[in-house]
């Protein structure tokens, strides 16, 4: 394999949200052979069953799904709300999880992180998160993950983030998970291992 492609989530709509800022953060200080390009889950209507068929999903979910099915790995970025993972992000999921068993998630290698102005980060929307995936058979990286608590207080006026322990954290959880996708292979319908 190459380069690894990654599809970044960030789990929130907001234009400043600090999960946005996190993923920005992942593309610069991601390691070398991995790029991170980000996905932006605003235009993705509330799941329906209904429309969910060949021919009527709507146009930014066949893009959405379409976006995972040609990257080599996910990297999810998720707030926590009310001890959960945002309806933002678990209706992105529930789309791009049909059909069962046979849906771009399957086999997609994923990693999960997140940042939270709270004292315990992003932690039970995380765990949250890693049951959703195994039910949609997306291996996730078994990592205590990158949970920036109090995280206001790391990135700056701009969105960058400046604290350096955060910093070193985020790189050797890109490095590590960089290591594992080469392991654990990539799942693209069409498309070589090697890119």
């Amino acid at each position: 394999m190459n380069t690894i492609h990654v599809l970044g989530i960030a789990g929130s709509l907001r234009e400043r949200s600090l999960n946005r800022f996190l993923l920005d953060a992942a593309r610069t200080l991601a390691p070398r052979g991995m790029s991170i390009e980000p996905f932006d889950l605003a235009g993705i209507p509330l799941y329906n069953a209904d429309l969910d068929a060949d021919g009527r999903r709507p146009a930014d979910v066949e893009r959405f799904k379409r976006a995972i099915t040609d990257a080599d790995a996910l990297l999810i970025a998720t707030p926590e709300y009310n001890y959960g993972v945002p309806g933002v992000l678990k209706n992105a999921i529930d789309w791009a999880s049909r059909p069962s068993f046979r849906s771009p998630l399957a086999g997609k290698p994923a990693a999960i992180m997140g940042a939270s102005g709270g004292a315990i980060g992003t932690a039970r929307a995380q765990e949250q998160l890693k049951l959703t995936l195994l039910a949609t058979l997306a291996p996730v990286l078994p990592h205590p993950a990158v949970t920036v608590a109090r995280a206001r207080e790391k990135f700056n006026a701009d969105g960058d983030l400046v604290d350096a322990a955060t910093r070193d954290l985020l790189a050797g959880f890109l490095n590590e998970f960089a290591a594992w996708v080469r392991r654990v292979g990539v799942a693209r319908e069409g498309r070589g291992a090697d890119g």
